[in-house]
């Protein structure tokens, strides 16, 4: 678990580069926002989480089968993983942020709908970026 970075993932660099080539311009790893969101857009108050199936417990009630050591450690971990998300989630929201979470396999294979959604989000917001 030491080499699992808390950021400057795959899945975060991904994304962050094709909304840069499509000239959004945000900022990393907030860490005075709740939950230090991957990427936030504070003039539009959007938080964005690039979240691991792994860690973050994608389909946690199939995958939790798939444990057969330790067992007990690793139930913990990721069930306490998926209650800060919604936690964190809960609380950006009573701030009125608002807050898109999309799963890793999500960005990698579609990252144009990631960045497209995104982008939909501010257009309706401003028309600074007309999705380029």
């Amino acid at each position: 678990m030491q080499a699992v970075k808390a950021s400057g993932s795959i899945i975060e660099k991904t994304l962050a580069k094709a909304l840069w080539a499509k000239g959004c311009r945000y900022r990393k790893n907030c860490k005075n926002i709740i939950g230090k969101p991957d990427i936030v857009f504070r003039k539009y108050k959007l938080a964005i989480f690039c979240d691991s199936e792994f860690w973050h417990g994608k389909d946690w009630l199939v995958r939790k089968k798939d444990f057969h050591s330790n067992k007990k450690f690793w139930y913990n971990k990721i069930e306490t993983n998926i209650k800060r998300d919604k936690s964190v989630t809960r609380r950006l929201k009573k701030e009125g942020w608002v807050v898109i979470r999309f799963w890793g396999k999500d960005i990698l294979k579609n990252t144009n709908k990631c960045v497209n959604k995104i982008i939909k989000f501010i257009g309706a917001n401003t028309n600074e970026y007309s999705g380029n």
